[in-house]
């Protein structure tokens, strides 16, 4: 057996990234250039690794400080070959780069997939494509690499056909960086011309901000008695930061390549923001929202930011302390002349001029996201439902902005009757009624159960509109937003109705004469229900339905309650207020029974019927089935 044989091993592909690999193949092919997108961008971030690596230990560049990037072409061997001499990698990063995908939501993506290729294909470009699409236009793949700083005989081939396993195996390689080699399908020979590569590299690489090198193409012969020209490296790309390039001069195509670059998304960004800084600091910023949500986008500890560029040179990528937890989604670039090429994280946490940037990046991206709320709404509310949640977290993580956040906020509403949520907190005021002093909401686990609440029939009777608020967020956030533009929230479920001046006499000359009337009535009921409810009063919120609950002033709502337990929190029990109609037969038929046993089940399923209509969870639902059937039995004698 030879020393090659030995040295050479075989490892199989992590299930996901086989699942990864056959998606690709099948479910991009209509886009198939977009694989040298991704491995010119690969290879560009690792020139900018090294780049950084190097500021802290020059040995690194090994008397080579040119970055670049080659690509060759061989059309009787029909291979690609993509070349850059960044940072490279050693065997464990091999194994661990191109045997796994290292990205959180695999699973959560994998499980998200119909079989059906247009959709799928859509999927693929919100998770990423990355290194893999190699395999769209390449029966074989080989890398070869070497760690900067590492000796010649430390180089590692990688060779995979994109089916069940890849091999590893030591190789001399002179000079540091990775180059992968790409065996073209044979009806992929397309990717083996000069002119089709170039074009592509212009659409795609343009931005790219370190030269893109191929060999020029010398077309024709010689004339008579001339050496044939033998042809030299051509940079085929503009090799220019895009970021430092005016505005006017940027088409919106490469605004959109270079945002696919720094995210690697697959879809266009759906806005942007390029601007550049001067005065007490000197910065240019160019940020992105994406056309979708990433699978990881709920996971708060998951790697996010902005890349960092001082005067052009790469830093960091997720430098997290320029925006805040509610904007995670927002992708993009800083570049600033004021920080130190040797900046860490420690030293951004600590430096005065980032919260100064951090606050204008925050504005930047508000007043990005309003501009397209206004001359757009359609595609707001594209924006709305993919981050939505998300900037419902900012009144609470950001005082100081809690109204301008707010002003982006869109909430279903009674006034459209749908479970869009399309109608702004200024729609609302705008159509409040005389008299109205607060911005009326519910909270509920689905549109139609807020839109059914027993606690709608005053507000539907009065023509007053109600935001319902169905995300699992929103509970918590409107406690931590209690007013907007000088009115206060009200939760139509909570403590005593306040509907301002709109019939206020009335309703409160009403309101006391009912609780005279029924005094007795209240006082019963509140015994036979004493270990259950706090209270017992008449309502002025009903209209059709006999009985509602309602939270005290300083309990928490229902929905929180449900979103803490579900989350393993120990609860302290609050008993609701029980409000009864006391128009409504079945109340009437209560205040006139006699046998306290009767009178006794009829409370307790008015109670019950008070909860399920508000969705929640009967304790004993047999006791309640018993009840029912008992005076239904009691109806048919």
């Amino acid at each position: 057996m030879s020393t090659e044989e030995v040295q050479k091993q075989t490892h199989g592909f992590q299930t996901e990234a086989k699942q990864m690999l056959q998606l690709m193949i099948h479910s991009l092919y209509s886009n198939k250039e977009i694989f040298l997108r991704e491995l010119i961008s690969n290879a560009s971030d690792a020139a900018d690794k090294l780049r950084f690596q190097g500021l802290a230990d020059g040995a690194l560049f090994e008397n080579d400080p040119e970055l670049k990037i080659t690509i060759e072409f061989n059309k009787e061997a029909n291979t690609l070959s993509i070349s850059d001499n960044g940072i490279g990698m050693n065997e464990a990063e091999v194994i661990s780069h191109l045997g796994t995908i290292a990205k959180s939501g695999t699973s959560e993506f994998l499980s998200s997939l119909t079989g059906d290729q247009k959709s799928d294909s859509q999927l693929i470009g919100q998770f990423g494509v990355g290194f893999y699409s190699s395999f769209i236009v390449a029966d074989k793949v080989d890398v070869e690499t070497r760690k900067a700083g590492q000796a010649a005989d430390q180089g590692v081939r990688w060779s995979s056909t994109g089916e069940a396993d890849f091999s590893i195996e030591p190789i001399e390689k002179t000079n540091r960086g990775t180059t992968v080699i790409l065996h073209l399908k044979k009806e992929e020979s397309e990717f083996a011309d000069g002119n089709r590569i170039r074009h592509v590299v212009k659409k795609y690489s343009d931005h790219i901000a370190l030269p893109i090198e191929m060999l020029e193409e010398v077309f024709g012969e010689p004339e008579e008695g001339e050496e044939p020209k033998e042809p030299g490296f051509e940079t085929v790309n503009t090799a220019t930061a895009l970021w430092a390039r005016s505005k006017t001069e940027i088409e919106d195509t490469e605004y959109c390549e270079f945002y696919k670059h720094v995210s690697h998304d697959f879809e266009d960004p759906l806005t942007w923001s390029h601007n550049k800084v001067e005065g007490k600091l000197d910065y240019t910023s160019l940020l992105y929202v994406p056309s979708r949500a990433p699978f990881d986008m709920w996971n708060r500890e998951a790697p996010r930011g902005l890349k960092l560029y001082v005067q052009k040179v790469f830093i960091m990528d997720e430098a997290e302390q320029f925006l805040p937890l509610y904007l995670r989604f927002v992708k993009g670039i800083v570049d600033s002349n004021d920080l130190s090429l040797n900046v860490s994280r420690e030293i951004l946490q600590q430096d005065p001029a980032i919260e100064s940037m951090r606050n204008a990046l925050v504005k930047r991206v508000l007043d990005m996201l309003s501009r397209v709320a206004k001359k757009d709404p359609e595609l707001y509310l594209k924006f709305w439902n993919e981050f939505g949640q998300v900037l419902k977290e900012g009144p609470a993580e950001d005082f100081t902005n809690r109204e301008k956040i707010a002003k982006l906020f869109r909430f279903a509403s009674t006034e459209t009757g749908n479970e869009t949520q399309d109608q702004s907190l200024d729609a609302y005021i705008e159509r409040m009624q005389p008299g109205q002093d607060k911005i009326y909401y519910t909270c509920a686990d689905t549109f139609k159960a807020g839109l059914n609440n027993p606690h709608m029939e005053i507000f539907r009777k009065k023509g007053i509109e109600v935001f319902i608020l169905y995300d699992r967020i929103d509970d918590w956030l409107v406690s931590q937003l209690s007013d907007y533009d000088g009115k206060s929230f009200q939760d139509i479920a909570r403590g005593e109705l306040d509907l301002g001046d709109i019939d206020k006499e009335e309703d409160e000359k009403d309101s006391k004469e009912r609780n005279e009337t029924f005094k007795s009535l209240l006082e019963q009921v509140q015994e036979t229900l004493k270990d259950q409810v706090s209270e017992v009063r008449t309502t002025n919120r009903l209209t059709d339905s006999p009985a509602c609950l309602v939270v005290g002033d300083d309990d928490m709502g229902l929905q929180m309650q449900k979103i803490m337990e579900a989350a393993g929190q120990a609860m302290p029990t609050n008993n609701p207020i029980m409000e009864l109609n006391t128009e409504h037969p079945l109340i009437q038929k209560l205040n006139d029974e006699s046998d306290s046993d009767r009178f006794n089940d009829l409370a307790s399923i008015v109670f019950n019927q008070a909860q399920l209509a508000q969705g929640i969870q009967l304790e004993d639902p047999s006791s309640y089935v018993h009840r029912l059937n008992s005076l239904l039995m009691e109806m048919f004698k």
